[in-house]
């Protein structure tokens, strides 16, 4: 699998290019600004990118810009966004565009270099990858506030768990319950916020943020 990495810290920068080499892939190069994803990308055209989102010059949001013109430009590339901090508004561009294929994770929220990987090679797979707490802030920034109010606690985990990419089998697993009872809270869930059922986990993931990043 080939990889670029866009990270302005050299000591994370470099931490990951060992991480992944180690693990066998491919880092097709290993950026420190915007500007230089942009061009390294267009250049390898790798299987995935991982962004960071505050890079030079000015250190806000230019990461998680140029994470969503390259989705626009080069479709075929996933993009992990790889950061210490939530945004909102260009989380949501990001997401609900052409949410496939993508990934929000927070830095001091992963705990096991196993659970990156694997968060990695799904989205260079076309798949989704989301922290909880991203997935909580798209939700309380999402239009439909009745919907989302009306979901019970335990709905809400289920729906955390299917935006991070757990299959029902997953999510059983993670909250100690039924697969039995999981289909159920899922069938609640798009009755509630108005939307299709589907059997495929990944589409499932994509229509609940394009609800909710509506």
């Amino acid at each position: 699998m080939r990889v670029v990495i866009a990270e302005d810290a050299a000591m994370m920068r470099e931490g990951l290019v060992r991480l992944l080499t180690d693990r066998g892939f491919e880092v097709c190069a290993a950026v420190a600004d915007a500007d230089s994803l942009r061009s390294a990308v267009a250049d390898a055209l790798p299987d995935v990118a991982v962004v960071d989102i505050r890079m030079p010059p000015t250190h806000t949001d230019e990461g998680l810009r140029a994470a969503i013109d390259i989705r626009r430009d080069h479709p075929g590339v996933g993009v992990l966004v790889f950061s210490q901090y939530v945004e909102t508004r260009y989380a949501t561009r990001l997401l609900t565009d052409r949410p496939s294929g993508v990934g929000y994770l927070l830095k001091d929220r992963v705990a096991d270099v196993a659970d990156f990987v694997a968060a990695l090679t799904r989205v260079a797979a076309g798949g989704t990858a989301l922290d909880p707490e991203v997935v909580g802030h798209l939700m309380r920034a999402g239009r439909d506030v009745a919907g989302l109010a009306s979901l019970t606690p335990r709905e809400r985990a289920v729906l955390s768990a299917m935006a991070e990419g757990r299959s029902n089998a997953g999510i059983a697993a993670a909250l100690a319950i039924t697969p039995g009872v999981v289909e159920k809270h899922v069938a609640n869930i798009f009755a509630k916020l108005g939307l299709p059922s589907s059997d495929g986990d990944n589409r499932r993931v994509l229509a609940v943020l394009r609800h909710l990043g509506g």
